[in-house]
């Protein structure tokens, strides 16, 4: 079920998948810097099925169905986010969620859980905590493909304004002033148990973004290093990644959902 929810004074799209079982933790699934809720195609649900729990996906201001970005994001954008999503957390009554984020979605996640503390679990896919000269290139590569190829009319299957939405990620991420971003000091606040999934073929970031996050959290993390695969592990190698999330999520909820465990 698609819907539209107001959070901070903008309509966010939002998708609801229902459990398959009682008492089982909401999956919040938090997209990648031009992801939307139809990008993530039928991830979200396999996740659902495979785990039994309910998922909830939505895209962020500027992206997919919600409200349009109107001004340039500041380099702060994705604080500014895990407070939206804190936000959307209250409004849809999800408590203690499993959060799942891809990208920036991973680095959201890694704000909001160091900084509100109520998340049961993390998923993190290809996540940034700092910014490496890889993703720098990657970046300024796509601004030469968006004007050059036909990505603009792919983003635009997906997205309101597919420029807008372009523009607002890849123009911050190219600032100068964005070089310095960090949130490694959210890590040691997070005490809640992570998987951390990372392709070994990744074009936006490496593995120092995970060991950084091995080294400096709080609660235990697992980490997945997936080979023949790129920046978005659920789509190069989805039954490789749609399995090691179940069993994560198994050893979370344990036989404590009703008629068994995951």
């Amino acid at each position: 079920m698609t819907v539209q929810v107001v959070i901070e004074g903008r309509r966010l799209e939002v998708e609801r998948i229902p459990a398959d079982r009682t008492g089982a933790p909401e999956l919040v699934f938090l997209h990648e810097g031009l992801g939307s809720v139809s990008l993530w195609r039928d991830f979200p649900a396999r996740v659902a099925r495979a785990t039994g729990c309910p998922a909830t996906l939505y895209s962020r201001h500027g992206c997919g169905g919600s409200d349009l970005l109107r001004e340039a994001r500041p380099v702060r954008y994705m604080h500014d986010e895990a407070r939206a999503l804190e936000e959307l957390l209250t409004e849809l009554r999800i408590e203690n969620p499993i959060l799942v984020g891809h990208s920036d979605g991973g680095s959201i996640a890694v704000i909001h859980a160091g900084t509100y503390g109520r998340v049961r679990g993390m998923v993190l896919l290809a996540p940034h905590v700092f910014v490496e000269d890889i993703s720098v290139a990657s970046i300024a590569d796509a601004k030469i493909r968006f004007e050059t190829t036909d990505l603009p009319q792919g983003l635009a299957r997906h997205h309101r304004d597919a420029a807008s939405t372009f523009w607002g990620w890849n123009n911050i991420w190219l600032d100068a002033e964005f070089r310095r971003w960090n949130i490694e000091e959210y890590l040691p606040k997070i005490t809640c148990p992570m998987l951390v999934i990372q392709g070994l073929d990744d074009e936006y970031g490496t593995m120092a973004q995970v060991r950084a996050i091995e080294r400096q959290a709080g609660g235990a993390v697992e980490v997945m290093e997936v080979a023949e695969c790129g920046h978005s592990p659920h789509r190069d190698q989805m039954e490789a990644v749609l399995g090691g999330i179940a069993r994560f999520v198994g050893g979370i909820v344990g036989n404590k959902l009703e008629g068994g465990g995951v």
